[in-house]
């Protein structure tokens, strides 16, 4: 995999600048669906057990539980940015 990454990225060079910047928003929207795949992943692993999904937080309310549910259910720093992105999307 390591080999390949640079093929990849001579490749993605050969491109011309209108399809480079075509497919980069497109692999954005995609990133922020894998984030919000992965903060539905860690919730559902970690918090579905004893909470439901919440919703209607402000980002402000949802960072300061993200923050003390990390302490309280040891969750990674990972797992505690994949959370907030799930959250405030």
């Amino acid at each position: 995999m390591v080999a390949a990454a640079p093929l990849l990225a001579m490749q993605d060079q050969a491109k011309p600048a209108a399809s480079r910047q075509s497919s980069d928003s497109s692999s954005a929207a995609t990133q922020g669906a894998d984030a919000k795949d992965e903060g539905e992943r860690v919730f559902e692993q970690n918090c579905a057990r004893c909470h439901n999904a919440p919703s209607g937080f402000s980002s402000r309310i949802s960072g300061t539980i993200v923050r003390h549910m990390r302490v309280r259910a040891n969750l990674s720093r990972y797992d505690e940015e994949e959370l907030l992105h799930y959250f405030n999307q």
